[in-house]
């Protein structure tokens, strides 16, 4: 995969005296989102869009690699066949799979003749409480067993301690052990404790070269929210602006319904234009995310919901 960030040297000066006004993120945020009312067939494209940005997950404790391949078969045929060639659409797929690295043999398997990349979580998911070299050995893993891209995990205590050298250190590290694969640096917003603390980690990432910066585990008590994923696609804007790199973004757990997917697209067009609405900048983790889209296609399509078990999960 190509890489979009080359990353800086670590400049603090760039973020140190960052202020986040909660009250008024939260605003924001929430009236984009309601300004914003996508029907009919605007709305089938944008929840369309939505399934091509998906990296359609697995991280539980009981996956198999049967499991992983239903989940291919599945990233292969997102959408009814039928429905899609209603509304004049070929070749969808999501945009990547994204599993534990020892699955990740498995999906390379079920995917082969595709173009579908996959992901593979690393560096002690999702507490990333291991030794640094340890977590460096996982990444190099899960690339032999085949992965494209890596989904990192930050030490949450370097953040909430403001030790802003030592996280960019540490994620340098993880960016070169990552090689020519794109790297996602998971923040887990839930546990840095203020918007203060997102921001500033957001730009240390970037720094360090992530690729993209992606909300969440999926794993924490409270995963990826509007106004926090507002304060990250502003860090990305000023690192854009500073540097001319595009970063992605991808929010990660609580995304269940087509209008939460309706939303988060909505707020990529508004804050980073609509560049930023390809699989190449944004990507939303989601595991039953899809199953609503689907089945709000098939009611546009039909005119009727179809019932649960006519829609094949993952």
């Amino acid at each position: 995969m190509e890489r979009s960030n080359p990353g800086t040297d670590f400049r603090l000066d760039w973020f140190e005296n960052i202020q986040v006004n909660t009250p008024a993120a939260e605003r924001r945020a929430t009236s984009l989102t309601a300004r914003r009312s996508l029907k009919g067939d605007w709305q089938a494209a944008w929840l369309l869009n939505a399934v091509r940005c998906i990296d359609l997950t697995t991280l539980s404790g009981d996956d198999t690699p049967d499991r992983v391949a239903r989940l291919c078969a599945k990233a292969r045929q997102p959408v009814d066949a039928a429905h899609l060639a209603v509304l004049g659409v070929e070749g969808l797929t999501v945009g990547a799979v994204c599993v534990y690295p020892t699955m990740v043999a498995a999906a390379k398997r079920a995917l082969q003749t595709t173009a579908i990349p996959v992901a593979s979580v690393a560096t002690g998911f999702p507490a990333g409480l291991m030794p640094l070299d340890l977590r460096l050995a996982e990444i190099r893993y899960a690339l032999d067993q085949g992965a494209d891209e890596i989904d990192i995990v930050i030490s949450r205590a370097l953040a909430i301690r403001g030790e802003w050298a030592a996280l960019y250190d540490e994620i340098c590290a993880m960016r070169e052990a990552c090689g020519a694969a794109r790297m996602k640096a998971i923040l887990a917003t839930g546990e840095l404790k203020t918007l203060i603390n997102v921001a500033k980690a957001s730009h240390v990432a970037m720094q360090a070269g992530a690729d993209f910066i992606k909300t969440s585990t999926g794993k924490e008590p409270v995963n990826a929210t509007l106004p926090v994923s507002l304060v990250m696609l502003r860090a990305i804007r000023d690192y854009r602006d500073r540097t001319g790199f595009a970063v992605g973004f991808k929010p990660a757990g609580g995304l269940k319904t087509a209008r939460d997917a309706l939303n988060w697209q909505v707020l990529m067009a508004e804050e980073l234009g609509r560049d930023w609405l390809d699989p190449s900048l944004f990507r939303i983790g989601a595991s039953s995310l899809l199953a609503d889209i689907e089945r709000q296609v098939s009611h546009h399509v039909t005119g009727r919901y179809a019932a649960a078990h006519r829609l094949a999960a993952g």
